[in-house]
């Protein structure tokens, strides 16, 4: 018998494209940055790209929501279970800018493909401790490097960051009270912010306040220690790539040049249930459609 393949071979005709081979063939006219593809295999295919801006960024999220592509991170782990197809973003050389925002200043510029090794070549000491070769991205992402004590974030020295939501919202996160309302310019923000305070406030949450958080994304940022203010770009610390892409960073030198995340460890060796949920629900209010990757550091 002969394949459908062959048969529309033999009679001139292509076979029509999966959802996959559309899906590759559309981003990569369409994007700048560069693209491989790492796997045809069905339910499991997978590709890579460096973006060379944001704007790779947004199309990857359009495309991807189109054709039930789940985004992913590069440089930190990927959940086992995950099926389907994949596209990892690595941010790279065209995302590599590191600059004090003023000569002589502890605050820097800092985007997502910079690594920690240059960093450190141009001045900046708060991260010499930790993987020369990690990047700026995945050290925000990973959870292990911001085991902070509750209500502590303020140690991370992250001050501001410019995020992109699965729905393509941008959004700049950075102090926020009463004096400064900012994040809250868009609808998306304006239901996200206030569902995250909600849920911080509810008992089962509350219940889960010791001197370590014992949660994968840092909720309790929202309810910092007396002394210090809600940054809400502290809600990024450790979020693993499953929450936000984040476009870029200012860190204090100073903050973190004087602090060390804590040795990490759950509780008895295991994330309380209680707290898994705590992390499913806000998984859910950042990314409700499961465009982004599933948590898959273990912890």
């Amino acid at each position: 018998m002969v394949s459908s393949s062959r048969r529309a071979f033999l009679m001139g005709r292509r076979p029509p494209q999966t959802a996959w081979q559309t899906f590759c063939s559309r981003l990569k006219a369409r994007v700048q940055g560069e693209w491989s593809e790492l796997s045809a295999e069905l339910h499991h295919e997978q590709a890579r790209l460096e973006p060379a801006s944001s704007a790779d960024v947004h199309m990857v999220l359009t495309l991807a929501a189109e054709y039930g592509v789940t985004v992913c991170l590069e440089g930190v782990p990927q959940a086992s279970e995950t099926d389907g197809p994949m596209i990892v973003l690595a941010p790279g050389r065209q995302m590599a800018r590191c600059d004090r925002l003023e000569p002589n200043s502890n605050r820097w510029f800092v985007q997502p493909g910079c690594l920690l090794g240059e960093m450190e070549a141009k001045g900046f000491q708060g991260l010499a401790n930790a993987p020369a070769g990690m990047t700026v991205a995945a050290w925000l992402a990973d959870r292990r490097q911001h085991d902070w004590p509750s209500g502590r974030t303020a140690l991370s020295g992250v001050l501001h960051c410019s995020v992109i939501l699965a729905d393509n919202t941008q959004a700049a996160l950075g102090p926020f009270g009463q004096e400064n309302r900012n994040p809250l310019d868009s609808l998306r923000m304006q239901q996200l912010i206030p569902a995250l305070f909600q849920l911080m406030g509810e008992s089962e949450t509350q219940a889960l306040r010791q001197e370590q958080w014992p949660c994968r994304y840092r909720l309790d940022a929202l309810e910092p220690v007396e002394g210090e203010g809600i940054n809400l770009a502290h809600l990024m610390l450790g979020h693993g790539g499953d929450l936000a892409w984040v476009e870029w960073l200012v860190l204090d030198d100073a903050v973190l040049s004087g602090s060390d995340p804590q040795d990490w460890s759950w509780p008895n060796q295991e994330q309380p249930w209680q707290a898994q949920d705590v992390d499913s629900r806000i998984k859910a209010l950042f990314d409700p459609a499961d465009r982004f990757s599933y948590p898959g550091q273990t912890l």
